[in-house]
């Protein structure tokens, strides 16, 4: 039996667990097939609580098979705060006489752009991911980890501000994966090669693709 990633709740014991797609209602919001989240508390809050910030038109792009832990957040672009001139008040939001006469000033404030995560990225406990920021495939984010610069894929990044710990593959083998591209086979050569998916190699990966007119 293969998991349908229109699930709400896949995991018959505990609605802690959800795939996270068939949650999302916001237009500034994407997130791919099977990507889940995990929280005790309430794991369908996620774009309200989990997603912050998210005032202007940039978007939040979430890939396919990603594992969000528990406090894994995202802070938007609109969490952005003026600093050309002396203070950092963000009187505009206030309304009235202050936004008509600091309307063009918020309005200016560069955009650092989407957010952007690939597939297969592991995001641990309490992870922190700042504006714009852009998270290779295959990359995983340590524990407790504030991401404020791209990430690499297949790169581990920890600590605040998130820095590179260890590539988990030598280039040659980045590349091997980043061609083959197993989040986007077909669901029944995935359910098929799991098992090499989940414990072989990038050569393994490389085969499996070639052998199915993948790549």
């Amino acid at each position: 039996m293969i998991p349908d990633p229109s699930q709400r709740f896949p995991l018959p014991h505990t609605e802690r667990t959800v795939f996270l797609k068939p949650h999302i209602t916001a237009d500034n919001i994407e997130v791919g097939d099977y990507t889940y989240f995990d929280d005790p508390n309430d794991a369908t809050a996620f774009e309200r609580e989990n997603v912050l910030y998210a005032f202007g038109p940039e978007k939040l792009i979430i890939g396919k098979f990603c594992a969000l832990a528990t406090g894994t957040r995202f802070i938007m672009a609109g969490a952005n705060h003026p600093t050309a001139g002396v203070s950092t008040f963000p009187f505009t939001i206030f309304g009235g006489t202050w936004a008509e006469e600091t309307m063009d000033i918020i309005t200016s404030i560069p955009s650092k752009g989407d957010t952007v995560v690939g597939n297969d990225v592991w995001f641990g406990y309490n992870t922190l991911i700042m504006p714009g920021v852009t998270i290779g495939d295959g990359a995983i984010v340590a524990t407790g980890s504030v991401v404020t610069t791209d990430v690499p894929p297949y790169t581990i990044v920890g600590g605040n501000p998130a820095k590179p710990v260890k590539q988990r593959y030598p280039d040659e083998d980045i590349a091997r994966l980043l061609a083959a591209a197993w989040w986007n086979w077909p669901l029944d050569v995935i359910t098929e090669n799991v098992r090499t998916i989940m414990a072989g190699t990038p050569h393994d990966i490389e085969k499996i693709a070639v052998a199915n007119g993948l790549l």
